[in-house]
């Protein structure tokens, strides 16, 4: 379950090519934008999570998507899923579901958590407009992933999967895009949940792909595809969902539908020491690092 494809990247990085330097320039525009001038977004700063909302619905039509929004009420509230789609040429009913939540912790800007994951989800897509891919594309950004919604009946993205299942949907991959933009050198800066402290590095300078046991094929997969076109370190497991930080975003709410699902992710609380906290602020996040990550996937 730990053994994985290809080699980590190893050494200094090359620097950043043009298209890596215009995507870091887009992603720091768009966290820092939802972290600096829209700040905590949740069900307790309502306004602010439909800031979040109405700026990522303008963004994903300036990039030219006709915008779906699904919504469900709590407590007179409405909150709003929103989808973008590139329909499949070769095999449309084949759906790959790339997405992150855009809501931020109570008591939090929420820059890295996850800032960074709904910026990425824009950019990806944004890069994919006009593109023909086989598969069915879907770029989503979830609501209300962060508690009091968390593994809960109102998570955003368990209230999508759930309507994708209803629909008989064939999704055949979903990634999580989940707290993407801390990096570290540092000797110790990387924590692990027991036992896999025996086994990983201890710098904190890796994107990871994580996802349950029966999603060990696409995690084996997505990893294998980013280590042979993206000189940038990167580690993965499929794992038991069971294991603390395994099953802490999005693809949870895939898993329980029976979809393949995995979390691309800076490992978060197991490395990035402002999670969760009000810190959690668009400075720490190293966008050339960052940039790189999503220029790979």
């Amino acid at each position: 379950m730990i053994r994985m494809p290809g080699e980590s990247f190893r050494g200094n990085l090359p620097p950043l090519t043009q298209f890596e330097a215009t995507l870091r320039d887009s992603l720091r525009r768009h966290v820092e934008k939802l972290a600096n001038d829209i700040g905590e977004r949740n069900y307790l700063h309502y306004k602010g999570l439909v800031r979040a909302a109405d700026f990522l619905d303008t963004s994903f039509a300036e990039a030219g998507y006709s915008v779906k929004q699904q919504g469900y009420t709590i407590d007179n509230k409405t909150y709003y899923n929103l989808e973008v789609e590139i329909p499949g040429t070769e095999r449309p009913d084949e759906i790959v579901i790339i997405g992150g939540h855009y809501d931020s912790v109570y008591n939090s800007p929420g820059a890295n958590d996850n800032g960074t994951g709904a910026a990425a989800t824009l950019e990806v897509a944004r890069l994919f407009a006009g593109k023909k891919p086989a598969r069915t594309l879907r770029f989503v950004e979830f609501v209300n992933e962060e508690p009091p919604f968390f593994f809960s009946e109102n998570m955003g993205s368990l209230v999508y999967a759930k309507s994708c299942k209803k629909r008989n949907e064939k999704i055949v991959a979903m990634l999580s895009l989940e707290t993407m933009g801390y990096y570290s050198d540092q000797i110790g800066s990387q924590k692990y949940p027991a036992p896999l402290d025996a086994v990983y590095p201890l710098q904190g300078n890796f994107i990871a792909f994580i996802g349950n046991v029966a999603s060990s094929s696409l995690v084996r997969d997505v990893v294998a595809s980013f280590r042979s076109h993206t000189q940038f370190p990167s580690e993965a497991a499929a794992l038991p969902g069971e294991i603390s930080g395994v099953s802490w975003s999005d693809q949870w709410s895939f898993w329980q539908q029976g979809y393949p699902g995995i979390m691309v992710t800076d490992t978060a609380p197991f490395r990035y020491p402002y999670y969760h906290t009000q810190q959690d602020t668009a400075d720490k996040v190293d966008y050339e690092r960052f940039a790189r990550v999503v220029a790979g996937e």
